[in-house]
């Protein structure tokens, strides 16, 4: 296997990666972006429904190298009671489920983002909810989520994105945290009683095929060794900017749907906790018109079931 030469690797700083980006989506602040329904295994073994809500909020300090979520976010801090609003809007409309995600485009603790004056509110309205998740930055991982925690009814879990435990990756994203914040972070939630959720990047910028496998394995165990409960793996896509500068000069491509399947495989048969594919997007890395529907199915259940299924065999591709 080629080593890779990181002195010759292109990092990107704030300015460059905003420099690349194409305008953001028109928002509304008293609305959520987007919100669902669907279903996911929870850590009882229960399959059960989740209302996924993807506020809409201020733009998250951060500036990670791979990131795309900022398309829809505002450059202003939403008014205080927009949140509040966006919840009651999207659950107005939403089925009865048992877990709720509050998914905010960066990070739930973030005071510029989510109003910390709404927090009370915020907790009445998901008060029916027996887990209630949200996203947050390590750095961001203080007495706030202790603190939210104790105003809700159901138990809190926070998910932090690891991405990736490489560490000359890492250091490169921009993401502005190592393995070692990652761990503390962990460590602090896991000790007050905060179930933590990690996403994996499968094949981040830098690495080939063979290493974004290799890395996405390695990552989905040093983030269990941490003591997080549940990991989902996301296929690095592009579509932000930067990605498409460095894949022009052959630091960045998709992973290929032979990976996420061997990744996934071996997550799941580490048995150690939850392991999740992200299937948004699938056909961005599998598109042989006669299998991507199964094959996506197949992963879903795989997701449902937490098992390995037996391969779907296909003549075209």
């Amino acid at each position: 296997m080629a080593e890779i030469n990181w002195d010759l690797v292109p990092v990107l700083n704030n300015t460059q990666i905003e420099s690349l980006r194409a305008p953001k989506n028109s928002v509304n602040p008293q609305r959520p972006y987007a919100f669902l329904a669907e279903q996911e295994r929870a850590s009882t073994g229960a399959v059960v429904n989740v209302a996924t809500i993807f506020l809409t909020n201020r733009e998250c300090p951060f500036r990670c190298l791979f990131c795309d979520l900022w398309k829809n976010t505002t450059d202003e801090r939403v008014p205080r009671g927009a949140i509040p609003q966006q919840l009651q809007l999207a659950l107005a409309e939403l089925p009865p489920c048992q877990s709720v995600k509050l998914y905010n485009s960066g990070n739930f603790f973030d005071r510029q983002a989510i109003p910390p004056e709404d927090h009370d509110e915020i907790a009445q309205l998901v008060s029916t909810f027996d887990t209630v998740v949200v996203e947050n930055h390590p750095s961001l991982c203080n007495d706030a989520c202790l603190r939210f925690r104790d105003r809700l009814s159901g138990k809190l879990e926070i998910a932090i994105g690891l991405e990736t435990a490489h560490p000359e990756v890492l250091s490169r994203v921009n993401k502005r945290m190592s393995r070692e914040t990652f761990q503390q972070a962990v460590e602090f939630l896991v000790g007050e009683q905060i179930s933590v959720r990690s996403f994996i990047l499968l094949r981040p910028p830098y690495l080939t095929e063979e290493l974004g496998r290799e890395w996405a394995i390695r990552s989905l165990e040093f983030a269990f060794d941490c003591g997080v409960e549940c990991c989902t793996i996301i296929p690095t896509r592009s579509g932000n900017g930067a990605l498409e500068q460095l894949a022009a000069t052959g630091h960045f491509r998709p992973p290929q749907r032979a990976s996420l399947e061997a990744v996934f495989t071996t997550g799941l048969e580490m048995n150690r906790g939850r392991v999740f594919v992200d299937l948004w997007d699938f056909n961005r890395i599998s598109r042989c018109p006669s299998c991507t529907t199964a094959q996506q199915q197949r992963l879903q259940n795989m997701n449902l079931t937490q098992s390995v299924l037996p391969p779907i065999p296909c003549g075209d591709c």
